[in-house]
């Protein structure tokens, strides 16, 4: 059905900025941004990691599964309403 990647789309338009700015948004109302604040603080105190990289590899897979299911859902809702325009206006 879709001729192009969704990055393709999404930054030919310009709702790749508009996407991340709704989902820096979203995780900011739901405190994610302060829970993984405190996972690094635990990744630096529990396990002495003084390196980002070291911190980023240990934070990450736990942060993905603090985002909201809801947040998750609104954002891919989104994108696909920018496909079907996309694709209505290619036809």
């Amino acid at each position: 059905m879709y001729s192009k990647s969704v990055d393709q789309i999404t930054i030919l338009q310009g709702d790749r900025t508009k996407l991340k700015d709704l989902l820096r948004l979203r995780l900011i109302e739901c405190g994610w941004n302060d829970q993984v604040r405190l996972l690094c603080r635990q990744a630096i105190v529990e396990n002495g990691h003084t390196n980002v990289d070291a911190v980023v590899q240990v934070v990450t897979p736990q942060a993905r599964t603090l985002i909201p299911d809801v947040v998750k859902r609104e954002l891919l809702q989104k994108i696909r309403m920018s496909l079907v325009q996309q694709e209505k206006l290619d036809l």
